[in-house]
């Protein structure tokens, strides 16, 4: 298609930046905050993820789009992410994997696309002035409509201080078949990804996913041997509910935190998180693993962090730091076995850097003892 006969389109900052390039995708326009991913590849992967609820995301990598989507590649049963930007989109599928091209599946789910553009300057931009909130527009816009645009960025809702999960949470407990004996554990979920579930099955996990407002008596009364607090989008702070259920939960079976379980672990149990200039979006992250001095090239997609300074008591040990910003991905209970992950350590960028982590968690689900645990209160004595 050459460039004479592509529609147009507009992407409006909030700031009053604009770029104009081509359209993408489904017709239409989109609004969300923007957020940049450094990754060479998994585009489907991204735009499926439930963390990129309500966001717009940039690809740095500038070709994307030739290898298509495929049906094994779905982190969730629809994409998430409200828009995407790319420098050049390839509309042909040049894999023998593709079940479909990424132009109709984002027109299937209402995905809006802009390409075209200066991602460079825009991923600039974004790191040095910080998350901005923005409208992909499809047609042409003349000076009085890209001031709207820019008007209708401005005032489309923060992020910060929202609770997203509703939004992308299971509405009912379920199970995938196993016919295997093994140990159960309860996923509560917050925007869950398949590859988490997939990763605790195949480290030996029998795996029940429950929305995220299930009560801590409802989990007990699943029989788990563990508990891992899923991935998520938008700001720990706003569930609260979710909070508590950590908080109670604490002490009861081994637990494990991953992204926004981090987090909210993090909340739960009195310590503070702040939000990033820019966020970490990306497959190539290298984060120091504090234990054993190695080095782990990790998949991120968070915009908010732990201070683990803030936990009282010295509840938590950092376990692992981003060699980048020096941020904490990752801790530790001092006593119990209770850790997490600000990275994902389902993805395989390293390629498999941080599988280990599900296999650390299964041997403490596998040594789980019900009479050895104890009640949330004791934590905050240790």
């Amino acid at each position: 298609m050459s460039l004479l006969s592509k529609p147009r389109a507009v992407l409006a900052l909030e700031d009053g930046t604009v770029y104009k390039g081509y359209a993408f995708g489904a017709a239409g326009r989109s609004v969300g905050e923007i957020v940049f991913n450094t990754s060479m590849t998994g585009y489907q992967e991204i735009l499926t993820d439930p963390s990129y609820n309500g966001q717009i995301v940039t690809m740095t990598y500038p070709h994307i789009g030739n290898y298509g989507v495929s049906v094994y590649d779905m982190e969730s049963n629809r994409p998430f992410a409200r828009g995407f930007i790319v420098r050049e989109f390839a509309r042909r599928a040049s894999s023998h994997r593709a079940n479909q091209d990424l132009q109709s599946f984002m027109e299937q789910h209402g995905i809006v696309g802009i390409e075209g553009i200066d991602t460079r300057a825009l991923t600039r931009r974004l790191r040095t002035g910080g998350v901005v909130k923005g409208v992909i527009y499809h047609g042409h816009a003349d000076a009085e409509l890209e001031a709207e645009l820019v008007s209708e960025a401005k005032g489309h809702l923060d992020i910060d201080g929202r609770d997203m999960t509703p939004e992308v949470t299971t509405p009912l407990p379920y199970a995938r078949p196993t016919f295997k004996d093994n140990p159960r554990v309860v996923v509560l979920d917050f925007g869950t990804k398949n590859s988490i579930v997939y990763q605790l099955e195949q480290a030996g996990a029998e795996v029940i996913v429950v929305p995220a407002q299930t009560t801590p008596a409802q989990i007990m009364a699943l029989d788990p041997y563990g508990l891992v607090i899923s991935n998520g989008p938008g700001d720990p702070d706003g569930p609260k509910y979710a909070q508590d259920t950590v908080w109670q939960m604490l002490g009861l079976l081994p637990t494990y935190g991953i992204c926004l379980g981090h987090q909210l672990l993090g909340i739960a149990v009195g310590g503070r998180t702040f939000k990033l200039k820019h966020g970490h979006h990306g497959a190539n992250t290298p984060v120091k693993n504090l234990l054993t001095g190695g080095v782990e090239i990790t998949s991120q997609n968070h915009n908010y962090a732990v201070d683990i300074a803030s936990i009282p008591n010295g509840q938590f040990v950092a376990t692992h730091m981003n060699l980048n910003d020096h941020t904490l991905e990752g801790m530790a209970h001092a006593r119990y076995p209770v850790f997490s992950v600000q990275y994902h350590p389902e993805a395989s960028p390293g390629p498999h850097d941080a599988s280990y982590m599900f296999r650390r968690f299964m041997r403490e689900v596998d040594a789980f003892e019900g009479a050895s645990a104890l009640p949330a209160q004791a934590l905050v004595n240790v």
